[in-house]
């Protein structure tokens, strides 16, 4: 039995008719009668009832189509399936990810994804997520890893990689660097260092002081959560800003604890719906996720 009998024999079934599977599969009427008479003969069963104006399946036929199509489909999934891994194994992958990533280990992610697939180019882009996210749109990147904000907009799918939190970080020596945890009340009069307007982190910040009662007063603009340390720990003002980029080496700063704690989003790793993912990025899409599940 062949492969090449199945899909004349599986036409015929489909089109109802020699004719129409010949037409369909570009080919002389002649193979595929012929093809199906040396299936029948190898069989030892008749697989169609022939009339002058139709062809039907009898009961054996009718039994082996079922089988056809599941082999079929099979093999027209392994044919998909290798070509999907030839794609990764020659493709590219453009990512853009922030500088805020909670505790997902972006480096080593990528280091995995190269030893496993050493032929895909890895681009690497960062930036604020805003910034990322019209990238994203654009098509000039494929993944995004970063803060999946609440009104993220429904085109674009987010799986979460990790959890991040907010603290206060204020200048060595400040007069509210130690203690318990803090009221946001309590912040009303004192200078901050944020993103700019439209960022994530500037929104949670006003979000968290007007529920507080104030306006915050943010004399100082940064483009970074690294610079926003820098100023503060120049004594420029106070910050909200993600623990881990509080925590990790650098300038030094008093982190406290505030009370409520404004929510900081889930890092997550960010497609666009409406936009087909190649091969290779679907592939490196799967490895962040695995990594962040400890597979």
């Amino acid at each position: 039995m062949e492969l090449r009998q199945l899909t004349y024999f599986e036409a015929v079934a489909r089109l109802g008719g020699f004719t129409r599977a010949a037409e369909q599969l570009h080919v002389a009427q002649s193979a595929v009668s012929a093809q199906i008479r040396a299936l029948e003969s190898e069989l030892g069963a008749e697989l169609f009832t022939r009339t002058t104006r139709r062809v039907s399946l009898t009961q054996a036929g009718e039994m082996l189509l079922a089988r056809s199509r599941r082999a079929l489909d099979e093999i027209d999934g392994a044919r998909h399936d290798l070509a999907d891994l030839a794609a990764v194994l020659t493709g590219r992958v453009t990512l853009g990810a922030t500088a805020v990533l909670g505790g997902f280990d972006l480096p080593g992610a990528l280091s995995r994804f190269h030893t496993r697939f050493p032929g895909v180019t890895l681009n690497l882009r960062s930036g604020l997520i805003a910034a990322l996210l019209a990238e994203l749109d654009a098509g000039t990147v494929d993944l995004v890893v970063g803060p999946a904000h609440a009104d993220l907009p429904s085109r674009f799918s987010a799986h979460r990689i990790a959890r991040e939190q907010l603290v206060l970080i204020v200048p060595p020596g400040h007069r509210l660097a130690g203690g318990a945890a803090l009221p946001p009340a309590q912040l009303r009069d004192e200078p901050f260092v944020c993103l700019p307007p439209g960022s994530g982190l500037r929104a949670i910040l006003d979000d968290a002081a007007h529920a507080a009662g104030f306006e915050p007063h943010v004399p100082f603009e940064t483009a970074t959560p690294a610079s926003i340390r820098d100023l503060v720990a120049a004594g420029l003002g106070v910050a909200l800003l993600a623990r881990t980029a509080a925590e990790r080496p650098g300038p030094a700063v008093a982190i406290r604890q505030l009370r409520p704690s404004p929510p900081h989003p889930d890092i997550a790793v960010i497609h666009h719906r409406d936009h087909r993912l190649p091969a290779a990025a679907q592939a490196c899409r799967r490895q962040l996720i695995e990594l962040a599940a400890g597979v």
